[in-house]
């Protein structure tokens, strides 16, 4: 290691540094990806009492391509060979690096790794990795490194938001832009955006995850408001996802989330102040909702009809027993509507008339994923789809429309 000058930019020096196991890059164009991969496959060579390191692309030649020449250079000081033919670079302490293509998955088989790179993540078969590498890496607790430009929703996307929001403390997920290179100038990049679609400029320079957008809802459309409302009522409308233990979830069910959308609604339209979401066992889940309610005292609090709402329920009513506070629960229904009516039906005309605003938060960003790509099938909608059901909820009086001759107060009391 004496030997090395190992230069990292700062955002490869975080990823070097962090002790997670497992290692999710998402990262744009020139951002610097690739030469992390190499620092990071000569080091953990090193460090091998045994075994092989991996570094594998989509094919042999784009691992070539991309990997060879950068560790001749990287790693002359400490080589003692390398063998073009059978791209393999051995190391004086004898660990050896192999170059690998994702696309003869045989070849990799039977081989015990210390330390594996899996490059352009999103253009290999899963299965190299669950039935090949994974396992390879079993005996000596191996550690790995995915990396790679988005493309659309896919298992890469899977793999990335596993790492960064499951709370699986052996993975860590990262994003990156090609602007987060300070080497790289960017007036280039600018300049590179003029000349490309806005869909192409956010998936290969800003590392989007996004798939092609649907244009129901667009962009021009939302309007952030940071101050709340004078007038108006709270609602809260749930959208529930299941409760299945994160360890054991398969991975479709990692990526269903819990949504908890929060509206004050006038006159004048909708101000979402908050949407809490999440993926939660149905303890946790109960207590994300009175939580909710306990803040914002809303005027109804709805969750969709069906087995989940009847599941929650209970622990739901058990937590209210316990804070003596309680509220009723609306059943919220399909109406025999499909999905993509439904959302249109509550949302499209209110966000097109400048009926919607939104509060600033932390979910703004993936709010705004799922309103511009819905209803996209390879993105999730459970934010819009919880924002949709606050139209059942949702009944704002135009006093306007009553003259003062029209109705006689029976009680005072109750207004009635």
């Amino acid at each position: 290691m004496s030997d090395l000058n190992v230069e990292l930019l700062p955002w490869q020096q975080s990823v070097l540094e962090a002790p997670e196991r497992f290692k999710v890059v998402a990262a744009g164009r020139r951002c610097g990806k690739s030469r992390l991969a190499a620092w990071m496959l000569i080091i953990n060579a090193l460090q091998a009492e045994r075994g092989h390191v991996f570094y594998v692309a989509p094919t042999q030649g784009q691992a070539r391509d991309i990997m060879w020449g950068v560790l001749l250079e990287l790693a002359h000081p400490i080589t003692s060979g390398s063998h073009v033919n059978n791209m393999q670079i051995k190391l004086i302490n004898g660990a050896t690096i192999s170059l690998k293509g994702a696309d003869r998955p045989d070849t990799m088989r039977g081989v015990s790794l210390k330390f594996l790179v899996m490059d352009e993540y999103a253009d290999m078969k899963p299965s190299v990795w669950e039935e090949v590498l994974r396992p390879a890496l079993a005996d000596q607790k191996g550690s790995a490194l995915f990396i790679g430009t988005p493309k659309g929703r896919n298992h890469f996307y899977e793999l990335y938001k596993y790492a960064e929001l499951e709370g699986d403390e052996t993975y860590k997920g990262w994003h990156f832009t090609s602007y987060d290179n300070p080497l790289l100038d960017p007036e280039e990049i600018d300049t590179a955006k003029k000349s490309m679609s806005s869909y192409a400029f956010r998936q290969e320079f800003m590392a989007s995850f996004e798939a092609l957008g649907s244009e129901i809802f667009k962009e021009e459309w939302v309007q952030f408001q940071e101050s709340e409302p004078d007038d108006g009522d709270y609602y809260v409308a749930i959208d529930l996802a299941g409760f299945a233990d994160v360890a054991k979830s398969s991975k479709k069910s990692r990526l269903d989330t819990t949504a908890i959308a929060v509206v004050k609604a006038n006159t004048d339209g909708w101000w979402v102040a908050d949407i809490v979401y999440g993926r939660w066992d149905i303890k946790k889940t109960a207590k994300k909702i009175f939580d909710v309610v306990a803040r914002y005292k809303p005027v109804s609090v709805g969750i969709e009809k069906g087995a989940l709402k009847n599941a929650v329920l209970p622990y739901l009513t058990d937590i209210m027993k316990a804070n003596q506070r309680y509220f009723r629960v609306e059943e919220l229904t399909h109406g025999n509507q499909k999905k993509i009516d439904r959302v249109v039906w509550g949302l499209q005309g209110r966000f097109e008339n400048g009926q919607v605003s939104l509060n600033k938060g932390e979910w703004n960003t993936e709010f705004c994923d799922q309103l511009f790509q819905f209803p996209n099938p390879l993105v999730h909608d459970d934010l819009i789809d919880a924002l949709a059901y606050v139209d059942q909820l949702a009944k704002v009086s135009y006093y306007v429309d009553f003259e003062e001759d029209d109705f006689e107060v029976l009680d005072p009391i109750t207004g009635y």
